[in-house]
């Protein structure tokens, strides 16, 4: 087994390429691909569902937390989607997030997650073993999974709406 500071050297870096190129996804415009948006509205509610089934085992509260950043998630990327900027040139859409809770959201789940992860290597992994059923990492967790569900719901309805109006914008 590899020592703690070489596990940490090795993924450190591999992290904060992954924040760098999170957050600067949120701040860009970037083209819609509607198999990205797709795959986020299975994705998501399976984590959610396999996250859900570990914390009924740990007891009501973290299932709780769970639920209750869920529908918080689903207002905020309403309210995200709203204040989305979108573009189509030609038979390319393209759209531009809001970046602010974006970004929020992003940094408060990669903080916890990095909290958690500095608590699991400062106590050790026989002492700290609810990495995920965690009330706390399971409402943030729930904030972002209903953020960016309805997020990419918006984005698809966007996509379908622009879609139809085409051919009456381009009548040939």
């Amino acid at each position: 087994m590899l020592p703690t500071p070489i596990v940490a050297a090795v993924v450190a870096p591999l992290v904060l390429w992954r924040v760098y190129s999170r957050i600067k996804r949120l701040t860009s415009r970037q083209q819609s691909k509607t198999w990205r948006h797709r795959t986020t509205l299975v994705f998501f509610p399976l984590l959610v569902l396999a996250l859900a089934a570990g914390a009924v085992l740990t007891g009501a509260l973290p299932l709780i937390a769970l639920a209750a950043g869920l529908p918080l998630g689903v207002v905020l990327g309403r309210i995200a989607i709203g204040k989305t900027r979108f573009e189509q040139v030609g038979d390319t859409y393209y759209f531009t997030p809001h970046a602010p809770i974006g970004m929020v959201i992003a940094l408060l789940f990669m903080g916890r997650m990095a909290y958690r992860a500095y608590e699991y290597y400062a106590l050790g992994s026989l002492q700290h073993h609810e990495f995920v059923t965690s009330p706390l990492t399971l409402f943030i967790f729930g904030l972002l999974a209903g953020y960016y569900m309805r997020y990419a719901f918006g984005l698809l309805a966007w996509r379908r709406k622009a879609a139809l109006s085409a051919p009456l914008l381009n009548p040939q």
